[in-house]
């Protein structure tokens, strides 16, 4: 006889995929929506659901969108002439709700690891050298995070903006050595972004 399987052991697994979410936490959030929010939890299946079937990477700037040119790129006020480059969509939300930044975004999506076989075409380095060859960009700035991998990516795409005669630039103050982007504080991620230095 085949053993029933275990809706409930399922779900806390499921959640242990979230990033620092354990078998603990996992469980605690399983029977809390089962017992006291099940209303929520349908509702979160049905807005995931949603979230991620219309979800996907915009064609110019790779940052998450609904559309096939998100919100940022199609936006005309912003400017073109600007370029901050970003590890992850996660960077793009913290730099607009921490700074005054109006430029456009490149979302790398990763960082160089040969190690892991990441190289720059799985990071898109091919399409931002070729937005950088247009000619229409005057500024590149570097904020990605301060590892020895994201050192390397930057050290890789400084060069190439460079031989496009284009300023370079990288966050400076606030951001510890190891430190990523999406767990700084809003004040030290706007105070780091304005006091930006030549790369």
């Amino acid at each position: 006889m085949t053993a029933k399987k275990n809706l409930i052991d399922d779900l806390i697994n499921a959640f242990t995929c979230l990033p620092g979410v354990g078998k603990k936490t996992a469980q605690r959030m399983t029977y809390y929506l089962l017992q006291r929010a099940k209303n929520d939890a349908i509702n979160l299946s049905d807005v995931l659901r949603e979230v991620v079937l219309n979800t996907i990477n915009c064609r110019s700037c790779r940052n998450l969108s609904q559309e096939e040119l998100c919100e940022l790129c199609s936006d005309p006020v912003r400017s073109d002439d600007m370029i901050c480059v970003v590890e992850s969509p996660a960077d793009v939300f913290n730099i607009e709700n921490s700074t005054n930044y109006n430029g456009k975004y490149f979302v790398l999506l990763g960082k160089l690891s040969p190690l892991d076989g990441i190289g720059p075409k799985e990071i898109g380095i091919d399409l931002l050298d070729s937005k950088m060859a247009s000619g229409n960009i005057k500024e590149l700035i570097l904020a990605v995070n301060n590892t020895v991998e994201s050192d390397v990516t930057a050290h890789v795409i400084s060069e190439l903006a460079i031989n496009n005669s284009i300023k370079v630039t990288r966050l400076a103050q606030g951001v510890p050595v190891g430190g990523e982007l999406e767990y700084l504080d809003q004040h030290t991620l706007s105070r780091a972004f304005d006091k930006r230095t030549l790369y």
